[in-house]
Order: structure tokens, then C-alpha cells, then sequence
């Protein structure tokens, strides 16, 4: 770093899992954030420059915790059959459910996220309509903040709907090429979590990255 090079850290697991910020006592041991990198690696806080912030395009989780736009219906199976959502290791099947855009700026807030990138946008091509959870029912209120206590018997999701792209996206290279109804949902996106979505991944081949910003080519 001192001589001008760039460093890339990759965190490990969700930020929902982290053992100061997560959902606690479902979490790791360890700190999953951004910061993660200052206490892990030994780089100071000043040094950090841009945060990528990873996220898919839809939610999963595995094992225990809180999940509130969790899907018990045909929809979440099918989101995970398309997704593959099963784990690497041990084959458990990850739960699934629509986009949580509270939890989504909390992860966004306590990691300092400068940009964002988007996977498996090609997931939700099944969908003749995809849903977003923009707010909560809080204890019969409507909050649009991630709560300290999101126990399922406090917290359920409102939803606003937005049109399905129903397009094969695995084969498209091309950002132009992309449906409308796809960047009207990033563009959505974007203007509720107050940050630029700047890659979108189609496919889990590395060739199947559509990148927004011609910087990062």
C-alpha cells in the first residue's frame, strides 16, 4: 500500500452475520463487515477506500435467525431451484425470499458502502412480478429502518411490485441489451438505497458481468 498498489479485501459471509452488527445470537464469531478488515488484516481505518457492497438480486439465508420476506410458498422453492441455493459444502438448502431493502441499507450503513454490485439478476427471470420489501410492520407501525429486534412476531414485510423481465439474461454481454424492466428495478434500487449499482452479474460465469460504469472495465 505504501508504494501505490491497490489491495482488494473480500469479506467473508453476510453482514447480518457479523457477531457485533448481526442478528444476534444468530451470527459467527467473528466481525463480517467492513471493518473486518481493519482488525483482521491490520490496515487502518483511514486507508480503506472504496466499499463494494455485494448483494443478490432476491434473499437467502442459512440456518436459524430472522428473515422477514422469508417465502414459504411455490415462489421460494422455485427462487431457490433457479438459484441453485444450496450450500457448496454441504448441500443444506438456503432459505429464500424477496429483496429486504431495511436490511439492506443497514448492511450498506455499518459497511460504509460507496457502490454496489448486484448478483443473479437472472434468477428472477421466472417471475412474471418481483417484489421488494421497502418498509416494515413494527409493532403496527411503518418504519423503513432495520429495528433492534426483528423476531418474526414484531416485523412483517410491505411490499411495493414492480413487472418481471420473463428474459433469458444468461447469454446477454451487453448493458444495452439488458430488458427495461431490469434497470427499472436497479434504477429503483438505486434511488431507495441512495447508492449506484455499477455491476450486474446475469450468469455465475465471470463472462456473465454487465458492468455500468466503464471505469471498472
Amino acid at each position: 500500500m505504501k508504494t501505490g498498489k491497490a489491495v482488494l479485501a473480500e469479506g467473508a459471509q453476510g453482514s447480518l452475520l457479523d457477531i457485533d452488527f448481526g442478528s444476534y445470537p444468530f451470527v459467527t464469531s467473528s466481525n463480517t463487515v467492513c471493518a473486518g478488515a481493519c482488525t483482521g488484516l491490520g490496515i487502518a481505518p483511514n486507508r480503506i477506500g472504496e466499499v463494494f457492497g455485494i448483494f443478490k438480486a432476491y434473499c437467502t439465508r442459512v440456518g436459524s435467525g430472522p428473515f422477514p420476506t422469508e417465502l414459504f410458498d411455490a415462489d421460494g422453492v422455485l427462487m431457490q431451484k433457479e438459484g441453485n441455493e444450496f450450500g457448496a459444502t454441504t448441500g443444506r438448502p438456503r432459505r429464500c425470499g424477496w429483496i429486504d431493502l431495511p436490511a439492506l441499507k443497514y448492511a450498506c450503513m455499518i459497511n460504509g458502502v460507496t457502490q454496489l454490485i448486484m448478483m443473479k439478476a437472472d434468477v428472477l427471470s421466472c417471475f412474471d412480478n418481483i417484489k421488494v420489501c421497502t418498509h416494515y410492520n413494527y409493532k403496527g407501525e411503518q418504519i423503513s429502518h432495520f429495528p433492534y429486534d426483528v423476531a418474526e412476531s414484531l416485523v412483517s414485510p410491505i411490499y411495493i411490485e414492480l413487472p418481471g423481465w420473463k428474459t433469458d439474461l444468461t447469454g446477454v454481454t451487453d448493458l444495452d441489451a439488458l430488458p427495461i424492466e431490469l434497470l427499472s428495478y436497479v434504477e429503483f434500487l438505486e434511488k431507495e438505497l441512495e447508492l449506484p449499482i455499477t455491476i450486474i452479474s446475469v450468469g455465475p460465469d465471470r463472462s456473465q458481468t454487465i458492468l455500468r460504469d466503464k471505469a471498472l472495465a
